[in-house]
């Protein structure tokens, strides 16, 4: 007999809790198709062959952490754009730490200085 009493309040219980989660679930959700932290607007050509659109397109569409990074530009004084995107990461601050290297690594690999400084997160998520 208590049984029975002790089920049923046990069931109701557990609806009440799965009611509760299921909104909150949906939240954490993916995060493809997101910017993000905007810090600023990077400058990117049209072109689809481009390496450092792909990368920016691949950063819209990853699902985790991720972060983009670029250089700074200046049409009159800089020639070069260097960029880079860590895509799927445990945090999106280990993603901008890596981001950030890998961009800033660029530099050294191709004996190049800007006149804007180096490189900086555009954008996290």
């Amino acid at each position: 007999m208590y049984l029975q009493y002790y089920r049923k309040a046990a069931v109701s219980i557990l609806a009440g809790f799965l009611i509760f989660s299921a909104p909150s679930s949906g939240a954490a959700g993916s995060l493809a198709g997101k910017i993000g932290d905007k810090r600023f607007s990077p400058t990117l050509s049209l072109d689809p062959k481009e390496a450092c659109y792909k990368a920016y397109l691949a950063y819209i569409a990853a699902g985790g952490h991720s972060a983009y990074a670029t250089t700074f530009y200046s049409r009159v004084v800089d020639l070069h754009i260097f960029c880079s995107a860590k895509l799927n990461a445990p945090s999106q601050k280990a993603a901008e730490d890596m981001a950030l290297r890998a961009c800033q690594s660029a530099f050294t690999r191709w004996k190049v200085k800007t006149a804007s400084g180096g490189c900086a997160i555009a954008m996290s998520k």
